[in-house]
């Protein structure tokens, strides 16, 4: 099923990753904001997230959105290397919930 495509008024994603260690799905519901058909959370505690370090062993990921689901590719967005998609990420978090603070992940829908 195709990715969520109205997400206005939508608060939170729901995110399944497969656990680094235990090999299990680990969800989570978090804020996101969408963008050019991309998702992005924020980290806020960075890489020591579990769900980040899940993301970083296995970037196959689970999104739910809207009483759908769908597949994704995960990526921690890197400072330097994605500095122009690390900002944008945080501002789009600031301009929807005045908080932008955090290590940005991306999610690109699979087809």
């Amino acid at each position: 099923m195709p990715p969520h495509r109205d997400t206005k008024g939508m608060q939170y994603i729901y995110i399944t990753t497969t656990g680094r260690v235990s090999g299990e799905p680990r969800e989570i519901e978090i804020w996101f904001v969408e963008d050019e058909g991309r998702y992005y959370a924020l980290s806020y505690i960075r890489e020591r997230a579990n769900w980040v370090r899940n993301v970083r062993g296995n970037p196959q990921v689970r999104l739910w959105l809207g009483g759908r689901s769908f597949t994704a590719r995960a990526r921690v967005l890197e400072p330097r290397r994605d500095a122009r998609a690390y900002r944008r990420a945080q501002r789009l978090m600031r301009e929807k919930y005045e908080w932008g603070a955090g290590l940005p992940v991306e999610f690109s829908p699979e087809a």
